[in-house]
């Protein structure tokens, strides 16, 4: 069973220190499931988080938001974020 982690609707610093220590316990048991698709505001905290999130362990896949979409393009990390890996 995959690990399931749902982010707040403001996705700020403090929204990020709330959720690395769920993310860091999630990792040592495979994938990771993360819905993001309430998130209405995302800052750069939550988006290195979630880009650690899919480089580590067995990777996390993220369920976005228009507002998380928009926020990853504007960054350049649609395909960091979004896209599944080949094996």
């Amino acid at each position: 069973m995959m690990n399931s982690i749902t982010l707040p609707a403001r996705c700020d610093r403090a929204a990020a220190e709330a959720v690395w220590p769920e993310l860091v316990a999630a990792l040592g048991s495979g994938a990771i499931r993360i819905d993001g698709s309430a998130v209405e505001h995302v800052g750069q905290a939550v988006l290195q988080l979630l880009v650690s999130a899919r480089r580590s362990g067995d990777g996390a896949h993220i369920t976005p938001s228009p507002a998380l979409e928009d926020a990853a393009r504007l960054t350049g990390l649609t395909a960091e974020l979004f896209e599944e890996s080949e094996l």
